[in-house]
């Protein structure tokens, strides 16, 4: 069980390594509201026309269908795609697709990958909030404007970090370790203090 953050399709398609016959699913539910199927094109052709299937899981009763759970689980990768952190975390908490996820290796691409730690942060304002847990580790976020990142490094409490992962940064976690794979475009604090992500507890 594996984790990777990638800022945007252009840095996953740069890391994607996988072998042709890795069984990669992607589920859609960010993009629910901006178009699931043109994004699902898109993560296709970012990773040079691969077959990935896609997972649509739009709403909460989708995401109560064991079936969805059960391919979830199957499946080598799951590749998140990027959209409404919110409405995402809204429909994965559901049982039982939380439970699969939480077990399955996952590759989040934008602001998508916020949903992942014990603490997320609200988009529409910087706060901290709840996340769904599935991993450990820090806060991840994308870049925002000046003031909205002194309030969210102010209201986050050390010792967890921050990690803005902006359109070129990747990062990723086994066994609950993260590190910084590609370091544009990534800032780590922890407070208002600069800091390792290697040292986050």
């Amino acid at each position: 069980m594996t984790t990777v953050v990638a800022g945007s399709l252009g840095a996953l398609a740069a890391w994607w390594d996988l072998p042709p016959a890795a069984d990669v699913v992607a589920l859609t539910t960010a993009a629910a509201f901006t178009g699931a199927t043109g994004a699902l094109a898109e993560l296709r052709d970012a990773l040079g026309g691969r077959a990935v299937e896609g997972l649509p899981a739009p709403d909460a009763a989708a995401a109560r269908d064991p079936g969805l759970a059960e391919r979830v689980a199957m499946a080598d990768v799951v590749v998140l795609v990027d959209g409404s952190p919110l409405h995402a975390r809204t429909v994965w908490r559901v049982a039982p697709l939380r439970g699969a996820l939480a077990g399955a290796s996952l590759v989040a691409v934008g602001g998508v990958a916020s949903v992942l730690g014990p603490v997320m942060i609200d988009p529409r304002g910087g706060a901290p909030t709840v996340g769904l847990g599935l991993r450990e580790g820090p806060a991840l976020t994308v870049p925002a404007t000046a003031a909205q990142l002194a309030r969210t490094r102010a209201l986050l409490r050390p010792p967890r970090a921050l990690v803005v992962v902006g359109p070129r940064g990747l990062l990723d976690e086994r066994d609950g370790r993260w590190r910084v794979v590609v370091a544009q475009d990534v800032e780590v604090t922890r407070g208002l203090v600069p800091a390792r992500l290697d040292a986050t507890p």
